[in-house]
């Protein structure tokens, strides 16, 4: 990149106009100007709007994901289509202010080994329910569909082929309208897979409700009605979610909506500390849907977590230890047939240790074509994925019954296409040599009877007619060369492509890793079998690098993807082709779009700050985007102004600056948040007159858990706060609550690095201070929401990013 090309003009200043401060309108902390505030003073517009993030009002615009957006609306657009609403940022930042070094001095050893015991014991309940959530969601969806894939069976063998399809598809239609009603009803934010939203929590994003109580109970049932509904959705996606939200309660101490709260656990009431449980909790999550605990901690530390420290990964392996321990437990208990139709298969486990896989030089021809295709079939995949979304939206923005009856919809689609695809293939005679029954009557195999007569099967219906985890089961089988036709495979692969594109983004907790390994195994023994004359690798090997590369093209995972591969196969011999494959699969589709996660991410609005800035930022410095007046507090401020600002705005952090006669000179003391000035507000502990305490009312009367972040949405509001006009013209002592140790930086920084800072540090302010000695104390405050792109190219009309991302690719 030139460093010596000219940077873009500052924006002009409109008479009249609005200035918008993004960062406003999420309430997630900017000292700037209120949102819709006109340049000319005028408090009209301001009024009219409000802002929703200070007052706690959700709102009740819709905004379909088809809209070009000229701007960042920074609200969450569910998939599903749900309401917008205001999201605030998460405060990982140590508030060093009199209060929080006080706590610290006078921690005895006996407070922080109790600290220390608290979080491990943490770390270990999170494994123990999640372990246990996983086990019962294998249970629940093996029963359910077991029962009524036996039911349709029954009725097959007995050639009442027309009701047996009714019963299939009725009970398809029961359970998915179930999963889709307590969703819409109860939980909209619980549909969808949850990996992109726990990604965002992880990044910094509080969306509303994504790990409230009532989302962990939808993401629960609503993903085993929609599993067992016969969809092409996975369950393992949503396990991440409920594993995040499961860790969320833990941390929170709770629910007090609930009546479910523990009041020894106020030590986690800081977001730092959440994090790292969640942390926790989506890396057992993995755990818990792959049987894969190595694999849930690189799951997290290569997909979900954008910090990561040594610490946090043992604590990671430490869950996801605990995790393989329960399931192991719980697995053997099931083996003496007291958990019905579980049997031995139970979580997902494709054993092919049995298979020897020598490879030689033909063969990594085959596995380069595999990576290529999927790279190919991947980005397909994203493109057509989000065009798709953009157009669920608009059906589901009209309400739940709209959402109940496209799911529906998709159920009706997909009973259809399972019961009536297998029609058209033909039946096989059994093979002599089968290891097991042909056909399989009662049970899942690779040799579905469906409509054939006596010692024959039909191909097709062992991959349609069984529970997506027996499907990939036959796929991955050993010593099945010639179980499956060409014609089969072909039919199977554009229905499950298709269908997994139809089904992702209706109303129920929905994974993706299912659909895919389906998909892309189905793939890989269609090329495994047309170029069998030059490898000799087994087709279950290249069902397994098939999803493999189509796992690499979708999701853009690949350190964490192949462990789980390799644990879920116990292949590790197989462990350089797939590490091949995936960085091939991976390669190729980067170069189409991103993964689907990150297009997800962008597409519900979530303000998502990624690992390297853009290049068009190295031409802004960070005196360019912050916005201003600033709306800042004295050290000693009067509680009218203060209470007319937290009124008035959305704001959740303003700069304290001492003037005289306090200081000879302005000068910058550090911030102060609004949930710690509504604490303050509370007590009323006020002066009358304009005078600088020693604060050591405030150190008697509060401790550092007063000002603790409570549970979600239950925390002080400005409307819960009520003020004669005595108080409101009475005096109080900011000092004490102030952190005064911000980070800033000077306002000729570059925005990129700025921006760099920024996200590896964690922040949710960020102080832009003066060059120049003779001027204010501060210039203003960036924010997460001031280095989105949406934001800097309403300021910059003329910037063109694709012009200066294209000369730094040159360079």
């Amino acid at each position: 990149m030139d460093g010596g090309s000219p940077r873009p003009p500052r924006r002009p200043e409109r008479e009249g106009s609005y200035n918008y401060d993004i960062e406003s309108m999420d309430g997630s902390g900017a000292g700037g100007v209120p949102p819709w505030r006109p340049q000319n003073g005028s408090s009209e517009a301001l009024l009219r709007y409000g802002d929703g993030a200070g007052a706690g009002d959700r709102g009740s615009t819709y905004e379909p994901l088809l809209r070009k957006r000229t701007m960042n609306t920074t609200s969450q657009i569910a998939i599903v289509g749900a309401n917008v609403c205001p999201i605030e940022s998460l405060d990982y930042e140590v508030v060093e202010n009199d209060l929080f070094k006080q706590d610290w001095r006078s921690r005895k050893k006996k407070q922080i080994f109790q600290y220390v015991v608290l979080k491990w014991s943490l770390v270990l309940l999170i494994g123990l329910l999640t372990g246990v959530v996983g086990f019962f969601n294998n249970l629940a969806v093996e029963n359910i569909a077991g029962l009524k894939l036996l039911r349709t069976s029954d009725l097959m063998l007995k050639g009442r082929y027309i009701k047996a399809f009714f019963v299939y598809g009725g009970c398809n239609l029961v359970l998915a309208a179930s999963a889709a009603a307590i969703c819409a009803y109860i939980a909209p934010a619980a549909a969808g897979s949850g990996i992109p939203e726990v990604k965002a929590y992880l990044n910094g994003v509080d969306a509303y409700s994504i790990l409230a109580p009532s989302t962990l109970f939808v993401k629960i049932f609503g993903s085993i009605l929609g599993v067992s509904a016969g969809f092409v959705l996975g369950k393992e996606g949503p396990m991440v979610h409920t594993g995040a939200c499961i860790a969320n309660l833990l941390g929170q101490g709770g629910s007090r909506k609930y009546h479910l709260t523990c009041n020894w656990l106020r030590y986690f009431k800081n977001d730092r500390d959440r994090r790292d449980l969640i942390t926790c909790g989506s890396a057992a999550g993995v755990a818990a849907a792959f049987r894969a605990p190595v694999g849930g901690v690189l799951f997290a530390l290569e997909e979900a977590a954008s910090w990561w420290r040594s610490a946090l990964l043992w604590r990671t392996f430490f869950t996801t230890a605990v995790v393989a321990v329960v399931l192991r437990g719980l697995i053997e208990f099931c083996r003496s047939g007291k958990c019905g139709l579980f049997g031995q298969g139970g979580l997902i486990m494709f054993d092919l240790s049995s298979t020897v896989a020598t490879y030689s030089t033909p063969d990594l021809i085959v596995i380069i074509v595999l990576g290529i295709i999927g790279g190919i079939f991947g980005g397909l995949f994203n493109f057509l994925l989000d065009k798709i979304l953009r157009v669920y939206s608009i059906i589901n923005e009209r309400g739940a019954p709209f959402k109940i009856l496209l799911t529906i919809t998709i159920s009706v689609i997909t009973s259809m296409c399972s019961y009536g695809l297998p029609w058209l293939a033909a039946c096989t005679r059994c093979p002599v040599d089968a290891v097991e029954q042909c056909p399989t009557v009662g049970r899942s195999g690779n040799y579905k009877n469906f409509q054939c007569p006596p010692g024959y099967y039909n191909d097709l219906a062992s991959l349609f007619f069984n529970t997506n985890d027996d499907a990939i089961r036959n796929l991955f089988s050993n010593g099945t060369e010639t179980e499956f036709r060409m014609s089969s495979l072909f039919i199977f692969f554009t229905a499950i492509y298709c269908l997994g594109l139809v089904t992702y983004g209706v109303a129920v907790p929905s994974g993706l890793f299912i659909p895919v390994i389906l998909a892309g195994a189905t793939y890989g023994r269609i090329v495994g079998t047309l170029l069998g004359s030059i490898s000799d690798l087994d087709p279950g090997l290249f069902a397994l690098l098939g999803a493999a590369s189509f796992l690499g093209g979708t999701m853009r995972m690949t350190v964490s993807v192949c462990v789980i591969l390799l644990e879920l196969t116990n292949d590790l011999p197989m462990l350089p082709l797939v590490m091949l494959v995936l960085l091939i699969s991976k390669t190729i589709a980067d170069n189409f779009n991103k993964g689907v996660y990150d297009q997800i991410v962008v597409m519900k609005g979530l303000p998502f700050m990624e690992a390297h800035a853009e290049p068009y930022m190295r031409h802004l410095v960070a005196g360019d985007v912050v916005s201003g007046p600033l709306i800042t507090f004295s050290g000693v401020e009067k509680v009218g102004n203060i209470v007319h600002a937290l009124r008035i705005t959305g704001h959740n952090g303003f700069p304290v600056v001492d003037e005289p006669p306090i200081t000879e000179t302005p000068e910058l003391v550090g911030l102060v948040t609004r949930s710690h000035l509504l604490v303050l507000l509370n007590s009323k502990n006020f002066m009358k007159g304009r005078v600088k305490t020693s604060g050591s009312f405030v150190l008697r009367r509060f401790g550092a858990f007063d000002f603790a972040k409570p549970g979600s949405g239950k925390g002080l509001k400005i409307e819960d706060l009520d003020f004669t006009d005595e108080e409101m013209d009475m005096y109080v002592d900011l000092h004490p609550i102030t952190n005064t140790s911000p980070y800033t930086v000077v306002e000729t920084m570059s925005l990129a690095k700025a921006a760099i800072l920024f996200r590896e540090l964690g922040l949710r302010h960020l102080l832009v201070v003066p060059k120049a000695p003779d001027r204010p104390p501060i210039v203003g405050i960036l924010t997460r929401h001031d280095f989105m792109p949406e934001h800097i190219h309403s300021l910059f009309p003329n910037l063109n990013p694709h012009k200066y991302h294209s000369a730094s690719m040159a360079g």
